[in-house]
């Protein structure tokens, strides 16, 4: 594997990393009624085993009930139901406690909107047998967008590009929104902390990992602009980030003057993220050029917010029943009911 520049990740190479486990896909819904099936079904054809958790913010529209009447004929399918529009930090958050409790070994974040596109998810699982976390790219060699204005791609990497610079990370596409975490990833990456939403969200997250000392790729994704519904990116959401990522830079940077630089995490330690016995240095980051079609990007991450019931009963609100049908390796199959998931 390649970093963005193309130089060798000896690191990666040097750490042995366990088994995946079984993989829960965390799509966040709201107003996603024209998507919802679709997308859906294009994840459970592209990795069977892949299990899915919708969760949904009490969409007006009625997309947590189709969501329940597809979980009512797959246990591969749970919907988490949310009291309402909290944002898709807070959805993810929610998914993501709801995974590990139910002991899932990957979790997964990927839009409604088809923009992520289910068929290509297979690559980043393979990527993730040699990382603790790989982002889907838009920004890396054979990553691209389909039907995007060229504002909105303005947009997208400059916060990519301000957010690299400010924050001091490797990686080209810091603000999209499809990603696959290691289990222990995501434990060791201080969630109870995360409050930003939005772009922020996945900056936020992205930093977290390169601080803690996991090892990051990209791998080159095909982003498509949505056909149905309306996507949720505002204003609030880039000044938040715009806001937060300032605060952030500012702050590593007198922490460097101060003498207080980034610190070891976990597999910067010795851990491995995943179970393997050698250790990962921060910031190393490597790229994976797919064989996706190569071609200009841009991006932004669609917000679908969240929700989620399980399998194939009607869930009650801020309620998520089931687990896992044929289980991850932290935890088995029990099927469980997951508390009240508000974020």
């Amino acid at each position: 594997m390649n970093d963005g520049d193309g130089t060798p990740a000896a690191a990666a190479r040097e750490r042995r990393f366990g088994p995946l486990g079984t993989a829960l896909v965390i799509i966040p819904t709201y107003n996603e009624a024209e998507n919802i099936k679709a997308i859906v079904t294009r994840v459970r054809e592209a990795v069977p085993d892949a299990h899915v958790l919708v969760a949904d913010d009490n969409s007006p529209d009625g997309t947590g009930k189709l969501a329940d009447e597809l979980a009512a004929g797959d246990d591969h399918v749970q919907v988490m139901h949310r009291k309402g529009k909290e944002g898709l930090g807070a959805a993810y958050l929610a998914g993501f406690r709801w995974g590990l409790e139910h002991g899932y070994g990957v979790l997964i974040e990927m839009d409604a909107d088809g923009s992520h596109q289910p068929e290509e998810l297979p690559r980043l699982l393979t990527a993730l047998k040699g990382a603790d976390l790989v982002l889907g790219s838009r920004w890396v060699p054979g990553g691209r967008v389909v039907n995007w204005p060229k504002s909105r791609e303005f947009i997208s990497r400059g916060g990519s590009m301000y957010s690299r610079i400010a924050l001091d990370l490797p990686l080209r596409d810091i603000t999209g929104g499809y990603r696959a975490f290691r289990r222990e990833t995501l434990e060791g990456l201080g969630l109870e902390e995360v409050a930003s939403q939005g772009y922020c969200f996945q900056v936020d997250l992205a930093r977290r990992a390169i601080k803690a000392g996991y090892h990051v790729v990209e791998v080159p994704i095909t982003f498509v602009e949505r056909e149905l519904g309306d996507s949720k990116m505002s204003r609030d959401i880039l000044v938040e980030a715009l806001w937060r990522v300032t605060t952030w830079g500012v702050g590593e940077r007198v922490g460097k003057v101060l003498g207080r630089d980034r610190r070891p995490g976990p597999a910067a330690e010795g851990q491995t993220a995943a179970g393997g016995d050698a250790s990962a240095k921060a910031g190393d980051v490597s790229a994976e050029s797919g064989d996706v079609a190569a071609g200009s990007g841009g991006a932004s991450t669609e917000t679908g917010d969240a929700s989620a019931k399980a399998g194939g009963e009607s869930a009650k609100p801020g309620e998520a029943s089931a687990g896992p049908g044929d289980a991850s390796a932290a935890s088995g199959d029990a099927s469980a009911k997951a508390s009240d998931a508000k974020a």
